[in-house]
């Protein structure tokens, strides 16, 4: 699918066109091999620039070529899988030219929403330069914002857990845990990307342009601190609840254990009096009360010294 939107002055929304402009935003999400083809004539694209971001196994990096610059960075990407959110990262490409800013996605995002619906302050599809570090800013506020939505799945998974340990719970934790990995080695990379726009020439950028870029580093430094504090605890938390586990299987199988005991004690009086052999009170008419009430004596005798020993 391609889109492409532009605005005309500075206080009007940006509109939907139907032909590429000089100045405007071509937005492509899972593009067909036809409107590559169409835009690489057009607009003398090279091809691996418009291929390359819809590789989800890409790494962020920079290229530029013949006054071409593409941006390959990774984006949250959170999706719904048998009622549950999965949290994970794909790549998204920028690409700035001489006249044109496009954006290249295998899937939708709702990052992009937020130019569309003019929700980003002074955007303008003319500001090249500006509209790339928005672009970053808001993956980073992104990452932000999912990272919280994390750790409050955790702490409500956390409460979960104190009442009741279920393979359910720990399975979820377990996503989590790998949704933070991706998103922190995603942010990390990012961070290189950003790094080196800020130490080269890659764009051409103003005072203004340069500040907002260091505002993205900052906030993206931040979303990594995040992601390994986060990373941190969950992990604690995983090793901390299956040593609780294991405890619990340890006090299962010891008050098993004393139970098995304490009922062999009466199991083995009732098998002497049962063989076929001479045995005292054998004629005695109160022989099965003398007989309950040693094995009930001796069993509650048992019970009480490995009560002592703490083993109930």
């Amino acid at each position: 699918m391609m889109e492409i939107y532009k605005t005309y002055d500075m206080a009007q929304q940006p509109v939907k066109i139907e032909n590429i402009e000089k100045g405007c935003w071509i937005n492509l999400v899972a593009p067909s091999e036809e409107e590559l083809s169409c835009l690489e004539k057009s607009l003398n694209i090279l091809p691996n620039f418009l291929r390359d971001p819809l590789d989800e196994e890409e790494k962020p990096r920079i290229d530029v070529e013949d006054n071409q610059t593409l941006l390959i960075v990774d984006i949250p990407y959170v999706y719904e899988d048998e009622k549950n959110l999965k949290f994970e990262t794909i790549p998204m490409g920028i690409l700035v030219m001489d006249e044109y800013v496009l954006t290249i996605c295998n899937r939708e995002s709702y990052l992009v929403d937020s130019f569309k619906n003019k929700k980003v302050k002074d955007f303008y599809t003319f500001k090249k330069t500006r509209f790339t570090l928005q672009i970053l800013f808001m993956i980073a506020k992104d990452f932000l914002k999912y990272l919280r939505h994390i750790d409050k799945k955790t702490d409500d998974l956390e409460k979960t857990l104190h009442k009741s340990m279920r393979n359910r719970e720990l399975f979820k934790l377990l996503e989590l845990e790998k949704s933070l990995v991706f998103f922190t080695t995603s942010l990390k990379s990012n961070d290189v990307v950003m790094e080196k726009l800020l130490r080269g020439k890659y764009i051409k950028m103003y005072e203004e342009d340069q500040d907002l870029l260091e505002d993205v580093i900052i906030e993206n430094k931040q979303a990594i601190e995040m992601a390994n504090i986060y990373s941190t605890i969950l992990s604690g938390m995983m090793d901390a609840f299956s040593s609780v586990i294991s405890n619990n299987l340890n006090l299962v199988m010891k008050f098993l254990t004393t139970v098995t005991i304490v009922l062999a004690i009466p199991t083995m009086i009732a098998s002497f009096f049962g063989m076929n052999v001479h045995l005292p009170w054998e004629n005695n008419h109160y022989a099965f009360a003398y007989i309950l009430a040693t094995a009930v004596g001796l069993a509650s005798v048992t019970s009480f010294v490995l009560y002592k020993k703490g083993m109930f």
